[in-house]
Order: structure tokens, then sequence, then C-alpha cells
């Protein structure tokens, strides 16, 4: 449910669409939930996403009226490969398509060097299936199904250029009914490279006797929303460009969802490519006019829509709390909250919350053997950047590390900085540590340091505007002071930056104690 700003502790969400003058701006989900798929089940809204890399996997989001979010659960614990107890970056779970089918919750996702799996469940915010293979095949991306009116089932699906030297091709192929298996190759329903040189994330939906696909074209950063039609599952299919950034802020605008309101309503839910902060949601509002969704509003008269910034609220949920999703932790529960996610499967060997109460302890887990820098260690607990702007502190209690251990505060991507204590052989000592081009195995650069005593201190970065971000740290949690320069923080491979906490030990071959966390607070 969603979470109420009046129930949480005294410092505020970065990010809060909603008005509360029924009115909301975009983004609606300030981080990054990339390659969204959204359905509606009576008159609630569930929203699933990429999660690439991260375990858990497959965020699954609740809403009453598409403003306003909250987590809810994964439906994927452990990414469903072995190799995946090791950090691949760019890998994992890529765009899901999420349905309501005969009283069930379905998910198809790929993983684009293994197949297209599916996982049910009864609640979303239940247990998942174990996810079943139902197609086994590299380069295949971008499931999403579709029961037909007449019992017959059917996949359509995209390829990973990145895999498959192919980018613009969308195929339709028949599916078992239970969705275990495809029957068969299908057809390529579309294929226009000149005028859509990257086609992808394609989205089923039959209305009114048409079969439509929804899919974005032209890449990422700088593509536009095309809606395919035709009156055959296996075309031809005629196309429209539906979206386009125009003369907005808003690149991209890339995959997502189109979704329906009891009061005959339609809305379009999708992302925007923002670089460090990941592919952070928006809403916009949608006419149908002669058989085609048009979406957001036509502001330069071309016929096509652009995103709109600020627009009344969907014709649901009216009274509906404030809803964030979550973000500060205070360590009062024994389980993570659902932010939180590790680079790589995860073992509950590497934390604990009932060892100390209200604290988070994370024992120092030695890094994986000839690691260069941070980027392949997977027990990295991060979560998503919240918002353009926002500072996030921590209590740590270092007195429990071991010589050579260190722990602390960390930004993580493809550069990546963080503010750290390390116990040596005479006292402890706090770093300011920079790392450029991590995945091409860059080296940590201390950046600066101050000795430490007594057994806690508090860290904190300030994120601005352009993922700048400063390190600063205080003995008393009041007064705060700086330690080394300005680091600007960059996405990791296909997903945003992260902020969170880490604990490791000096080498493979040791354990080195722990360190304990009082709380992860936001402002």
């Amino acid at each position: 449910m969603p979470i109420e700003l009046k129930s949480m502790p005294a410092y505020r969400y970065p990010w809060v669409p909603d008005r509360q003058d029924g009115t909301f701006f975009n983004p609606v989900i300030y981080a990054d939930y990339s390659d969204l798929d959204v359905i509606r089940v009576d008159d609630n809204f569930y929203l699933a996403a990429s999660s690439i890399n991260c375990a858990p996997g497959l965020p699954i989001l609740h809403s009453k009226d598409l403003v306003n979010w909250t987590i809810i659960n994964h439906a994927v614990n452990h990414l469903p490969s072995a190799r995946y107890a090791a950090v691949q970056h760019g890998c994992g779970i890529w765009a899901p398509a999420i349905r309501f089918h005969q009283g069930k919750f379905w998910i198809f996702f790929p993983t684009p060097d293994e197949g297209i799996y599916l996982t049910t469940a009864d609640d979303p915010a239940g247990r998942w299936s174990e996810p079943h293979l139902m197609h086994e095949g590299k380069g295949l991306i971008d499931p999403c199904p579709l029961w037909d009116d007449d019992g017959n089932a059917y996949l359509v699906h995209a390829y990973a250029g990145s895999r498959m030297g192919i980018k613009h091709i969308l195929r339709v192929r028949p599916m078992a009914a239970t969705g275990a298996r495809l029957l068969g190759e299908g057809k390529m329903v579309f294929h226009d490279p000149k005028r859509h040189p990257t086609l992808e994330g394609p989205k089923f939906l039959k209305k009114d006797g048409w079969y439509y696909i929804l899919a974005p074209a032209g890449g990422v950063q700088n593509g536009w929303q095309v809606v395919l039609r035709s009156r055959n599952i296996y075309g031809p299919y005629e196309d429209k460009i539906v979206l386009e950034q125009g003369n907005t802020p808003v690149n991209g605008p890339h995959q997502g969802a189109l979704v329906d309101l009891p009061n005959g309503e339609w809305w379009f839910l999708h992302f925007q490519d923002a670089g460090a902060y990941g592919r952070i949601v928006h809403l916009q509002p949608v006419i149908w006019k002669d058989g085609w969704p048009f979406m957001g509003r036509d502001l330069d008269g071309n016929g096509v829509g652009e995103p709109v910034t600020h627009h009344r609220k969907p014709g649901i949920g009216h009274g509906a709390a404030i809803g964030i999703p979550q973000t500060g932790d205070e360590f009062d529960s024994p389980v993570l909250g659902q932010q939180w996610q590790w680079q790589a499967n995860f073992s509950e060997e590497w934390f604990s919350l009932t060892a100390r109460k209200n604290r988070l302890r994370l024992f120092a887990v030695p890094p994986p053997a000839n690691a260069k820098n941070l980027w392949p260690v997977p027990n990295l607990l991060l979560q998503k950047l919240p918002a353009e702007k926002f500072t996030v502190t921590t209590e740590l209690d270092f007195s429990q590390l071991a010589v050579g251990a260190r722990a602390g505060l960390i930004i993580m991507g493809m550069d990546y900085a963080y503010l750290a204590v390390e116990r040596t052989a005479a006292n402890c000592r706090l770093l300011r540590t920079t790392c450029k081009e991590a995945k091409e195995a860059g080296t940590d650069i201390m950046e600066a340091e101050t000795a430490v005593d007594g057994i806690s201190t508090f860290l904190r970065v300030e994120v601005e505007a352009g993922a700048q971000c400063r390190f600063s740290f205080s003995r008393d949690g009041k007064g705060f002071s700086a330690l080394g320069g300005t680091f600007i923080a960059r996405p990791g491979v296909w997903i945003g930056a992260k902020v969170g906490l880490f604990c490791l030990s000096a080498a493979p071959e040791t354990s080195s104690g722990h360190a304990d966390f009082a709380w992860f607070r936001f402002s």
C-alpha cells in the first residue's frame, strides 16, 4: 500500500509528483524503473520493470492512481542461472511484460544470453513461481504475450543488437496457452530499418478488432514511440509515430505501457533516459482518434504528441494517499527494505538485521579473486537514485572492523566514489576514494583521508543537479566537513547510478569482522 508521508520519520522524500491539487508533475517516478510495463486489475495498477544484473530482481510497484507508487515485491529473488553469482553488468533481467489472465498474474521476461522466462503468482505482493525457461535462445528480448478471443495465444518479441546484430525486427510467434513454450517460428511482422532504425520493447494489445503493437524506435536516448496496427495478428502492420520529444526536454521518449481506466480514459507510462539518474518514469494522457492512440499533447501542431510536464491526474483513485517508492531505511525490520538490491545473486551470510537491534550489520566479505576495483564485487548493497537533488546520511559503527577491512557509503556506476572507514594496524582512517572507468579495470585513487577515533562516524553524500556528488563526514551528526572534491556520477551498463553501503575485507582469503549501520536517511 502507499506510504503516507505523515507516518515517515522527520525527513522528506526528495521528489513527490502529486501536487495534491488534482494535478501531477512528471516524472511520476524519478528513479530508474526502465523498460516498464503496467496493468490495471480492477482499481489497482501494477508496474514491473527491468533489473538487469541486480538481485532481488523484477521489482513490482503498486498504485491506485498511476501517480503515487510504492514497491511491493520483487518477482525474482535470485536470477535464474548459476553465472549470476558473479556480477554480470548489462546482463540479467531485461524488459518484462506483466499481464493478468485467468485469475493470475504473469510476467514474461528475457535474460538476453539465456532466453525467455515465465513466472506467475496469485498475488503480485506474494510468492512468485520459480522462473520457467519457456524458450531458450540468445538475443531474444522484450517478450509480450497476447491471449486472443479464440483461445489461441501469441508472443511478440524483439532482438538484441548486442547479441544478434539485429535491432529493428519484431516477430510474433504462436505460444501454448499455458505459456509453457512457443509453438513455432511465427512470422516477422515489422522491419523498416530506414524509417525506424532501432525497434524494440513491443507491447501487445487488442482493441475493437485491431491488433496493436506499441514499440519505441530510434534508440533509447533520441527515439520516438511507434504504434503498429493490423486486422491480422501476423500483419501486415501499418505504423504511426504517436509520441516524440519535439521541443520538450524529455528525450526518448522510450518504451512503456498503455493502460485503460474504468471511466474510459487511457494513459501511457514510458521512460526517459536521464543519464546517471537512470530511466525515469513519465505519465502521458492518451486520446484515441481514427483508431490510433495519440499520446501527450501536440504542442507544435505536427500531428504527433509531445510529453507533458504538468497535467491533471487520472480519473481514478481519488483520495489515495501520497505514495513514494521506498528509499530511507531505519533498519528496524528483520528483513531488508524492498528498495535494496545487490550487484549479483546474494548470500544471506553477507548481512544481518537481527544480530544487533535496529542496526544493519554488513559482514566484511572478501572481494572476488583478481578484483581490481569494486566493479565485480557482488556484495554492494545499493538502491536507485530517487531524485535530481538529494542528500543521504548514515551512521557507521566501525568498532568491529579487522585490520585492512573498510566500510562506507558509495555512489556506484561506471565511475564510482566512496567515503569509507578503513582500519589499519595503527588506527582507523576515513578515505575519500574515486575510481574512473571501473568497467575498464580503473584503479581506486584516494583523494583525501583523515584520522577517525572512537567507534562511530556519520557519513553523508549530497547530490546536486548534473549528478554532482559531494561527500562529507561528522563526528557528532551535526557539523559536517567535506572530504575530497566533487564527483560526477555516471550510469552503469543499461542501468542508472546507485547509492548504498558496503563492507569489504582486505583480501580474498580473509574475512575481517563487520560494520553496523544505524540508519540510511534521505532528505
